[in-house]
Parts: C-alpha cells; sequence; structure tokens
C-alpha cells in the first residue's frame, strides 16, 4: 500500500495523480498549500503552530502530535506506518532552510527498513538506496550517487562513467553528475548508505 505525504518544505510546482494513493497524509505547514491545489487530505498532522484546528475541513481527519522531541515529518512517517503502509511518496522535503532537508533525510534514513521513502521535488526524485536496485527508463537522465556519510564498494553499470568497487565519502569522493547511458541502470554497493538522486530532466545526448 502506498500513500502520498505532503510537508511544509518548498511547494511543489506540480502534484502527482493523487488517484494513484490510497490515502493523502500532509503536515499542518502543508495544509494551506493543499487547499490552494484544492486538495483535500485524508489526515493532517503535527502539532499545529502552523495552523490552527479550528480552521481545518470537518471532512478531514486531524491528529495532533504535540510531542516536540520529533518533528512533523517523524510524527507523519510514524502514523503512517501504524496505518499499515508500507511506501510513501514525499513532497515538500526540500527548499527553505537546508537544516530541515538533512533532518528530513536523518529521519527517512531511521524509518529506511521499516518504509520505502521516495522524495520528489521540482529537479529530481531522490531516495536511500538498497544494497542492489535497478532503475529503469532512465537513458540521458542525471544520476547522482550520494554517501551518507560513506558507502563502501560501490558498482554500477550502465552509467556513462561506470563506477567499479568504489568507496564513496562526503568530503573525499562523491558520485554526483553522472548520466545514465542505458535505459536500465543496475547499482550496488556492500555496506554504508547511499542516496540516489534522478533527475527529472533529460540530458542532451553527446551525438
Amino acid at each position: 500500500m502506498k500513500a502520498l505525504l505532503i510537508i511544509n518544505g518548498q511547494p511543489p510546482k506540480d502534484l502527482p495523480d493523487i488517484s494513484n494513493y490510497e490515502k493523502i497524509y500532509c503536515t499542518d505547514g502543508a495544509y494551506a498549500f493543499l487547499l490552494g491545489k484544492q486538495i483535500r487530505p485524508d489526515y493532517v498532522i503535527g502539532d499545529f503552530d502552523s495552523v490552527s484546528i479550528d480552521d481545518i475541513s470537518p471532512f478531514v481527519e486531524v491528529l495532533e502530535r504535540p510531542d516536540q522531541d520529533f518533528t512533523d515529518f517523524e510524527k507523519s512517517l510514524q502514523i503512517i506506518e501504524e496505518h499499515g503502509y508500507d511506501s510513501v511518496d514525499v513532497y515538500g522535503s526540500t527548499g527553505q532552510e537546508s537544516d530541515h532537508f538533512l533532518g528530513n533525510l536523518s529521519t527517512a534514513l531511521n524509518f529506511k527498513n521499516r518504509l520505502n521513502i521516495t522524495f520528489y521535488d521540482d529537479y529530481s526524485i531522490f531516495f536511500f538506496a538498497d544494497k542492489s536496485i535497478e532503475l529503469e527508463g532512465v537513458k540521458n537522465r542525471v544520476i547522482s550517487l550520494v554517501p551518507f556519510h560513506k558507502a563502501n564498494k560501490v558498482n554500477s553499470k550502465g552509467l556513462k562513467f561506470p563506477l567499479e568497487d568504489l568507496d564513496l565519502r562526503l568530503g573525499k569522493r562523491m558520485g554526483t553528475r553522472n548520466y545514465a547511458s542505458e535505459d536500465v541502470v543496475e547499482i550496488n554497493y556492500e555496506s554504508g548508505e547511499l542516496i540516489v538522486f534522478i533527475s527529472n530532466y533529460e540530458r542532451e545526448d553527446d551525438h
């Protein structure tokens, strides 16, 4: 089962077809954005410091979580997991304050083995990769492999500049701005954590 979650980062220009999701969740700070798009979420989650509960539609379920030890994003993932979902697409995680974005990545890592979390923004799709993945339909897309904070013995097939048993480290060696030379790209690594970024646009071919 897959859910859609909108959080209070940079609002995306476009949202996906909501009919592809069983339920729509949003944090309290993203509620006004969805109303502006004429989309009614099923659940609004948070401590409601961004919007008053009285302003929430009576047709929307309010899940108030005042605990300041957790961010609204973390509270949302906890609830989505409790509701039985194993996959969630997240919009609004980037932009605005950079520390929030890094915090969102850290939170997603904590849930990696419990939820399949995919982030979307206006430029790319990104996610924490399993130890072996296959990307389909990505030819000419910019592919970046970013360690968090390290990924050991990274290998790839189908990238313009292949990686072969390469150790990636933040501050030392990265795998950014590569691109897919084939329609299918295979990536695997031995240990650590790896974030895969796939651009929303195609890179022009060299020919």
